[in-house]
Parts: C-alpha cells; structure tokens; sequence
C-alpha cells in the first residue's frame, strides 16, 4: 500500500467523468420520463427509465428552450444525451441536448441518417441544380388536387399573372402510398415536356404528415428531373430532404407561386417605362437626324456654284478694296518724300555743320579762357604762399636780425673754424651789403 497512490473521494469522481465523457460521448436514448421537475431557474431535472433501469438526467435552459413538447411522467421521448458524472454527489448522470416524441424522435433519427448518406452521394450539390427560367409560359403543380397549397398557388398566380397557363398533375401527398404518386407526377410531367418548371407541395404539417417529402424515392425523381423543380413544402420552418435537392427552395406554396409569376401591374409598369425609353430614344435619333441634315446643308451650301461666285466676288471686292488702300498710302508716301529729301540735306548741309564747329570753337575759347584765369589765380595765390614760407626760411631774414653769413672764396659757407686757414679771404654778407677780409688769428674756443 505504500508504493500505491491512494486517491481522494472527488480524484476519483473526476477521473470517472472524464472516462464517461471521453469513451461514450453522445448517445440517442429512448425512455419514460419520471421525476420531472422544472426549476425556477429554467432547467429541467428528471429520470428516464425502462422496465428495468433508469438513469438520472438534466436539460439545462439553454437546451430545452427548443424542445417542441411540454414534457411529463410517463411520456415516452427519444433525446440525444451526453453521458457524463455529477461529481458531487458521485451521480451518474446525462446531460440531454434534444428531446422529441418519441415517434417523432425516430423519424428524425432516420430524416438525419438518409440526409447524411444522400449528401454523401452529392444529390444536394449546387453542381447539379438547374436555373429557373426568367420567362415562364406554363406552370406545372405536383400536390393534391384538393389541398389548401394548390388553391393558395392557383390564388396568387391569377392575381399576379392571369396569362400563364397551368397544369395540375395530381398526386397524394400524405401517407403511404403518397410517395408513389408524387415520383409518378414528376415523372409524368418530365416526359409529357408541357410546363417550363414544376412546384412540387402541400401545405403544412407535423413531420409524419410531411415525411413522404422524405422518403428516398422522390428525393431521387427530383434529382433526376430534366425539369427545374421548386420545393414548396409545408411552412418556412418545415424542411424535407426534397428541400435540399431541389433546384429551388420556396418558404410556402404562395411564395413558390411569386417566384415563377411576374406581377402585371410590374409587367405593365416596365412596359411603359420600356415605351417612354423608346420615345425619349426616338426624339434623341430624330435630333441627331436634325443636326446632321443641318450639317450637311450648311457643307453643300459651301461647295455650291453660286456661293461660290459669291465668294470670289467678294474677295475681289475685298482686293479692290486693299489695293486702293494701299495705292493712296503709296501716293501719300511719295508726296512726302521731297519733304524728308530736303529735311535730311538741311541735316547734311556744310554750313550748318561749320556753324556748329565755330559754336563749339567759342565754347571752348570761353572754357579756356576760364580755365587759364582760374589757373592762374591759383598759381598766383600759390607762388604768394611759397613766397612767404621762403621768406620764413630765407637766410636773409635771418641776417636782418642781426646775424650774417661768411663765404670763403669759392663762395661755400663757412661753418666751422676748422675750414678756415690764417691770412685766408672771407667774404662776410651782412643785411645791408658785403664786407671782405683777411683771417688774422683763429680762436677756437667760443668765449662764454
């Protein structure tokens, strides 16, 4: 025990689910409902059992709000169930998922298994439907001859389209022997070729009462129909496998009868919409018409010969016209030329160019004339100051204050006592002449 795992209560419980869940799945049940109790929060709670067992089961709100009866004890009911395990209470349990009658139940049961294997072989396929003709002549009806669906058909194709032509081709279409006479009628209609489609229905019901719509047989002479076939079976909820293999499905016999019939007044609406687009085409080729003609006579009036002379009379006119224009301004032109010939030679003439050289001459004599007086000013009023920045420098102002200037006899200044030799002549200038003399003795050194 001590190398085993020892499991708790709810372990083991889980474990159990998932195998029951896991292994078994769904499964179809028939049985007796007892212990119903429907819950205030919506779901049902009750037990289905046999003469020897029974199991416990649940249908949770989600679930049974499709469920077409109203269960109770004793009722007899097929239901597809999901085998599972109510942990904690350890319950063995099953969830159903859909309840019918049981009769009922059955007959969905083998409605599903023939659909699967139907669709299996592609006898649902778009491929193999054909399209229903837009322009229909004549209309042919499989249902009874004294139902409400034909009586609905035959209604509303009078009101909409009273032209079209109608054939009933008889047939049962509840109970046994309505399978056989609703193949019989479609192939009836198939080889006579009178109608252009074919509504195949009846009127509403429970599935049993719909279930000849069911049955392989006609499934398969709808497939095989060269005629397109619309489905008109039962109410917009009811669906039959004829549904699915038909070329078209409609909701009632009514709406199968609006599909193939055109209402009159749309037909005479469009009509006269079609008419007013003829006339407003008409008018618009009979502008066009207009405007070309016009065109055309306004090109032929162009190339015909009197409108032709007519054009060249006027363009002579119009040359004529140019030509006396342009022979006055020619005469205008030469009336004028003496004129321009003499105002040019006056322009050219010697005498005015030679009186306009002596004008330019006594322009320029006056110009030079002053311009040799401003440069003189200006040389005079500069030799003035020249004057009398020498006379600033000049050596002679110098000796007016008492100095003087002594020369040897080359006439060089002399400016020192070294250039001086004993007995040699000097010239002395003072500010008011010139005295000569003989060096006697030199001194060099200046007396303070």
């Amino acid at each position: 025990m001590s190398q085993q795992h020892i499991l708790q209560v709810s372990e083991l419980t889980k474990k159990v689910r998932f195998i029951l869940e896991s292994e078994l799945s769904r499964v179809w049940l028939c049985g007796e409902i007892s212990n119903f109790v429907g819950a205030s929060s919506g779901h049902w709670y009750l037990s289905l059992k046999d003469s020897k067992s029974q199991v416990r089961c649940a249908m949770f709100k989600g679930a049974n709000k499709n469920v077409r009866l109203s269960p109770r004890n004793g009722q007899q009911v097929l239901v597809r169930a999901k085998v599972s395990l109510y942990e904690p209470r350890g319950d063995f349990q099953l969830i159903i998922e859909q309840m019918e009658d049981a009769g009922t139940g059955l007959l969905r049961q083998q409605f599903e298994q023939l659909k699967q294997a139907l669709n299996a072989e592609g006898l649902f396929s778009q491929y193999h439907k054909q399209i229903i003709p837009k322009h229909l002549q004549t209309i042919g009806i499989v249902t009874s001859a004294t139902g409400a669906a034909v009586k609905d058909i035959l209604t509303v194709l009078k009101r909409r389209n009273p032209n079209l032509a109608i054939i009933i081709y008889p047939a049962l279409v509840q109970g046994q022997q309505a399978a056989n006479d609703i193949v019989n009628a479609i192939n009836t209609a198939n080889k006579r070729k009178e109608c252009d489609v074919l509504i195949v229905g009846r009127g509403g019901g429970s599935l049993e009462d719909l279930w000849s719509f069911n049955e392989e047989s006609v499934v398969r002479s709808i497939y095989q129909s060269k005629l397109p076939i619309i489905s008109a079976i039962g109410h917009e909820i009811d669906t039959t496998l004829s549904d699915f293999v038909a070329d078209l499905r409609a909701a009632t016999p009514s709406a199968a009868a609006e599909l193939v019939s055109q209402d009159t007044s749309e037909l005479s609406q469009k009509v006269l919409m079609l008419n007013q687009r003829l006339i407003n085409a008409n008018n618009r080729k009979l502008i066009d018409h207009k405007v070309n003609l016009a065109h055309i006579s306004h090109r032929l009036s162009l190339v015909h010969p009197a409108q032709q002379l007519q054009n060249q009379q006027q363009k002579a006119d119009e040359f004529d016209h140019r030509l006396k224009l342009a022979m006055t301004r020619y005469l205008q032109t030469l009336a004028i030329k003496p004129q321009q010939l003499s105002n040019q030679l006056q322009l050219l003439s010697p005498q005015k160019r030679i009186q306009q050289s002596k004008e330019k001459v006594a322009q320029l004599t006056s110009k030079l004339i002053s311009t040799i007086k401003l440069t003189q000013q200006q040389r005079i009023k500069l030799f003035s100051h020249t004057i009398s920045e020498l006379q600033i420098v000049s050596p002679l102002a110098t000796i007016a204050r008492g100095y003087s200037v002594t020369r040897n006899e080359n006439g060089n200044i002399v400016k020192s006592i070294k250039e001086v030799k004993d007995k040699q002549k000097l010239t002395i200038q003072m500010s008011d002449g010139l005295i000569t003399t003989n060096v006697i003795t030199k001194q060099s050194n200046f007396p303070m």
